[in-house]
This record gives structure tokens, sequence and C-alpha cells, in this order.
């Protein structure tokens, strides 16, 4: 490999470690819904003002004893193979709710995930639903936040058992809301009216998820905050994602038919709206083909994020009664359960991953390590098995690389000859490497491609192992019990060997004191090295030197997964180029290469 192909390499690595550098500095912008793609006003015959979530008690009820404080409210139990907590009466809102497959960390005893939580608790999380007043009805006439609801039928909501709420107004309206849940996460909400005046009325069905915030500013706890995530609300508007941070969410002005900061547009055919954190999302849907009109909204003065859906004003005639059905998913984000949702007409929802701007690669990455891991049932495995298939699938370009770099090799001592009979002509000795090159077929930027080849795979893979669930908590063995988190082994304490625990993994000490993995992934880039000699020159020889050491500590933070695939990368590599450069009549001298470099160079003495 002469000094040509040695700058391209170097360059190409230093072109990797600026664009971490740049991703860090200047993430990039979040998608967002344009005025171009969007009708930003309100839908015609959905002019009505739906309430806000924070209802104070007594508000849009017909009597003061038909409300009760939160911690009063009494409850229907939700109880299903995944999911358990209950609903309230007060306001009939889904607003307590347990992953029973998922715990808050790897520690034996440790709780399982809460998703959704009461008003008066710590981060409020709910889900409410409700009537918009129109035609001939009052905000009294309609159920509200906190009205109190009966249960007509059912005890605890099961898959195969749901519940049916029922309020009747004072003045001929009764009010019923029927609740389902399938065996994952996906609720299906009923509501409907029956009138029984001797008037047409209308009102306009909505769906409303509200968070809390907590702090001056409104953050919300046990965010990541991380430039490669997103998080905070997402939205699916025929056809066109929006992703918006809580940060921006804030930063809305004022829109003065909604008389709160917001950002409304309205739905023709199909689409969702929700909040999503780095794992767990919660989407309002309604049903495929509906217009309605969707809105993000914050209320600065209660620290409230608010995503809601209003669909168009139903008119009930006197003597008829009147529904509308939508969903809720309240839940991870498992692929396959949310891949099952989008074949059963949820537009996109397999978008509601945040699989970034390598979505091309990200993807079908994604598949075929699930699809492996199926096969296998270890992760860990799993990522080194797709180690091997992607290294397979880029082999004949591998192959081509190392060949034209065995054949560098053999032209070493006419380039050699070049150099000295051009001297100080840069030119002339330019121009007859090329002419050497194109009477050899060699093609001297070939080494580079395969290592050009890999960064986008490692964005990707890297996005993959961090924003997808079925990484998380994901154990290979022994100590490798969450491929998604940093290595938890540390030189601190002869990995494990010593009896006191290493350093917190997000401290400095982690950065200095790495574990076993981001040791291996050093070795084996300084093992790759050694195929072929030191560069001659001085200073390409001491960056190439420090390369695989700065290299271990950068990624020594990173996933432990994303360390075992460019781990296992770096070794398949080293045997590939080894076995090509020996089939073309070069034997690389690894342990002359190894020996070499622990020598001291000589100093000479100027005379």
């Amino acid at each position: 490999m002469d000094d040509q192909n040695k700058n391209l390499i170097l360059a190409t690595v230093l072109s990797f470690i600026v664009i971490l550098i740049w991703f860090v500095l200047f993430p990039p912008p979040e998608q967002t819904l344009t005025p171009d793609e969007l009708e930003i006003a309100t839908a015609e015959g959905n002019e009505v003002q739906t309430p806000s979530a924070a209802g104070t008690v007594g508000e849009a009820t017909t009597a003061a004893e038909e409300t009760l404080p939160e911690e009063q409210a009494p409850r229907v139990e939700i109880d299903t193979p995944r999911l358990k907590g209950s609903l309230s009466l007060s306001g009939g809102r889904i607003d307590e709710l347990f992953l029973k497959d998922y715990k808050v960390s790897i520690e034996e005893g440790a709780p399982i995930v809460e998703l959704l939580s009461p008003v008066g608790s710590d981060s409020a999380y709910y889900a409410l639903y409700g009537w918009a007043p129109g035609t001939g009805v009052a905000g009294a006439d309609v159920p509200g936040p906190n009205t109190l609801w009966t249960v007509e039928s059912g005890e605890t909501l099961n898959v195969d058992a749901p519940v049916t709420l029922k309020w009747e107004n004072d003045k001929g309206l009764t009010f019923r809301r029927t609740i389902s849940v399938d065996e994952n996460y996906m609720f299906t909400v009923t509501q409907s009216v029956e009138n029984n005046t001797q008037a047409e009325v209308g009102m306009a069905p909505y769906g409303i998820l509200a968070r809390h915030g907590i702090g001056e500013d409104g953050d919300l706890p046990g965010l990541k905050n991380f430039f490669i995530l997103h998080e905070g609300v997402i939205g699916m508007a025929d056809g066109t994602l929006a992703e918006i941070d809580y940060g921006d969410v804030r930063d809305f002005d004022i829109d003065p038919n909604e008389r709160a900061q917001a950002e409304v547009y309205q739905v023709k055919e199909d689409g969702w709206i929700g909040f999503t954190d780095h794992y767990w999302m919660t989407t309002l849907i309604p049903e495929p083909g509906t217009p309605f009109k969707a809105a993000a909204k914050y209320d600065e003065r209660r620290k409230i994020y608010q995503t809601e859906t209003v669909l168009p004003t139903l008119t009930v005639a006197p003597g008829a009664t009147e529904e509308v059905t939508t969903q809720l998913f309240a839940g991870a984000k498992e692929w396959e359960a949310i891949r099952e949702y989008q074949s059963e007409g949820v537009q996109k929802f397999i978008d509601s991953i945040d699989w970034g701007w390598f979505f091309f690669l990200t993807k079908p990455i994604f598949w075929l390590l699930h699809n492996i891991n199926v096969l296998i049932g270890n992760m860990g495995w799993s990522i080194i098995g797709l180690t091997l298939i992607i290294k397979a699938i880029l082999f004949p370009l591998a192959y081509k690389s190392y060949v034209s770099m065995a054949k560098m090799k053999e032209l070493q001592p006419q380039m050699e000859a070049l150099k000295e009979a051009a001297g100080d002509d840069r030119q002339k000795m330019q121009q007859g490497m090329m002419e050497l090159y194109k009477k050899e077929k060699v093609n001297p930027a070939a080494g580079c491609l395969p290592i050009l080849m890999q960064i986008p795979i490692f964005f990707s893979l890297y996005k993959v192992i961090f924003v997808t669930i079925e990484l998380r908590q994901a154990p290979w063995f022994g100590p490798f019990q969450d491929l998604s988190a940093p290595d938890p082994t540390s030189i601190m304490n002869l990995f494990g060997l010593l009896p006191f625990a290493g350093p917190q993994p997000d401290s400095i000490m982690a950065l200095i004191f790495i574990g076993i993995l981001p040791l291996l992934l050093g070795i084996s880039m300084w093992l790759q090295q050694k195929l072929n000699p030191a560069p001659t020159d001085p200073t390409q020889a001491m960056i190439f030197a420090w390369m695989p050491w700065v290299f271990m500590f950068m990624l020594g933070s990173f996933a432990s997964g994303l360390v075992v695939y460019w781990i296992a990368n770096n070794t398949i590599t080293f045997t590939q180029q080894y076995l090509i450069m020996r089939s073309q009549g070069f034997k690389p001298d690894v342990f002359g290469n190894i020996k070499s470099s622990f020598k001291r160079t000589p100093k000479t003495d100027d005379k």
C-alpha cells in the first residue's frame, strides 16, 4: 500500500471522526410538516373548542356531586397478558398503565415499566376522550375531563372482556364509552351518544393525550435528550411524518382558535398523532379514511403537553344514536407488533420507530438482525452473525480491494525506481505512477472502498442498537447482560476479578478505565494494521500507531453491541485480507511488523 493509498485511508478515518463530531455539535433538524404540505386551518364542521386535559373539579359537569378528587374516584382494573393498570371513572381516563414484559433495569427485583400515571402523580400521563359541544349543546351538557362515569357492563378490562361506561345529563342525552384491548398494546374506544330529546344536536368526538411537565421549564423526567433520538410529538398526516421535540412544542406560537400554544393541521384521510419516548409510545389513531383535525399543544401555565384528534361533528337526530370508534396505542415500540398494526390499516405505523436518515439501511439491517435472533435466540451471537452476512455481501468488493492492495505490493520496487528517476519532480513522478497503474490494471483507491462502505453501515447499526427496543436489555453472556448499554467491565477492577465495582458508565472515569470489549476492539484494529509495514513517513507512522487506541477510548462508551460488531468486523477483515494477499503470492509478515513496531528508531547525529 503506497503513500497515496495510505493518505486516502487516513483521510477516510479522519472524515469518520469529523462526521461523529459534526453530528454531536450540529444534530440534524427534525422533520416537520410544512404549510405547503398541510392545511393549517380548522376543518369545516370541526369549529369546536376541545377542553383542556387539565380540567378542574366541577368543570363541564351538570352537578358538583358528579365529580370527585382524583384519589377518591372509583377505578376499573386493566389486566391483560402484557398490561396491567386501571382507568379512572373520573373523566373515564385511561391513566394507569404498566408494561408487564419490561423492567426499568436489569437489577434483580427492579419494578416493571410504568407508562401512564394519573393526575397527582410525579409525572401524570393519560388518555382522555370526550365530546366537544356543537349545535344545540352547551359545555355542561357533555361529559368533561372530570365527569364521574358509571360502569354499565364489565368488571375488569381484559382481552376478551370490554368495559362500557355510561353518563346521562339531565336534558335527555345519554353517553356511553366502550373500551376494549387486544393481546398487545392497542385499545379500541367506541363513543356513542343517544339523543332522547325533541331537538337535533351536534357535537364532535375528540381524543386527548396529556403529559404533565416537571420543573419551571416543563421538562419531562426520564428523557435521553440524545441527538440521534427523537423524543416528543410524532404524527402521520396523509403519508407525511411529523417529529417535533418537546423543546419545539414549548416554542409554539399562540393559536387564537385553540387559545393555546399550538400547531394544528387537517388530516384528509389517514393519520395518527401522539408522544414517543426512547422505547415507549402513545398514539391516537382515528379510523382509516376518516378526516380529522390533529393538534399538538403546550399549556405553559400548567406545564402540560397535549396532542389531540378532533373528528367531524356528528349530527344526532331526535331518538337516534350515533357512535364513532378510534384506537389508542399505548405500549412498547416493538417492531413485530407495530408492523402488524400497520398491516391492519394504520398508515406507515412502522415509521413511528426512529429509523433516522439512513432508513434505507437501518430498516433492512434491523430486519436481518431480528430474524437472525429469532433463529439463534441470543442477540450477541446474532450481531456476530449479522457481521458475517454483511461481510459476505461486501466480499466481492473486498476481494477486488485486497487483490489490488497485493498488486500494489508487487509494484513497490517499480514505484521506488520511479521516485528515484523523478527526483524532486513530483508531477513527473505522478504521471509515471498513473501510467504504471494503468499498465498493471491497479486501482490505488480500491483499498479505501471497504472502509468507505463501513461508515454508513456503522452509523445504521449504531442507530438500530440504540433505538430499537429489541436490543434493550438484550443479554449475550457473562457480564454482558444489556447490549444496548456500554461494556459493564472495567480495567479498574481487573474486569471483575477485584471485589469492587467499576466506575459508573456515565462518569469521566468510565472513559478512562474502559472495559474488555473496547480493549479487544483496539487490539483488533492494531493487528489489522500489522498486515502491512508501518508507513515510511514518520508523521503518518505516528498517526497510524495511535489510531487503534484513540478509537478504543472513543468507542468505549458506545453500546456494547456496537463494539461487538466492530470487533467481529475487524477480525473477519483481518482474516479475509490475510488469506487474499496470500493467494496473490504476497505473504504478510504480521509478526515481523509487530516486532518492528516495538523497535525504537535510531537517532542519527548531524555532522
